[in-house]
């Protein structure tokens, strides 16, 4: 090949060998304040998320008036539908459930 640099030394790399021990629990976790982060955000991102799309049906300025689903009347009389409507609130509420269950349920993985 032509000046492109050589990735692996040799064609078939060997198999590094594991250290032959007893204990093969030694998988390591990610710090508990990275588990706490990580859940606040799962758990701020799915309230958040939630509450929008169970208001927005209902919001008139946003969902009555948007241009996009006008200019789609087939769009429209499935969307202005108030069973469709209470679909997507349904999901929201879903969602926010999501988040909440999985505040509830938390537990700190310590290594």
């Amino acid at each position: 090949m032509s000046g492109q640099p050589q990735l692996f030394t040799s064609p078939e790399p060997a198999m590094q060998q594991r250290p032959a021990s007893g204990d093969e629990r030694t998988r390591r976790t990610a710090p508990v304040w990275l588990q706490r982060l990580s859940l606040f955000v799962l758990v701020l991102f799915c309230v958040y998320l939630g509450v929008l799309v169970m208001v927005l049906p209902w919001w008139v300025r946003i969902w009555d008036r948007n241009e996009f689903i006008l200019a789609r009347p087939w769009l429209a009389s499935v969307l202005h539908n108030g069973a469709v409507r209470g679909v997507i609130s349904g999901l929201g509420m879903m969602d926010i459930w999501i988040g909440v269950s999985e505040a509830v349920h938390y537990r700190d993985y310590r290594g």
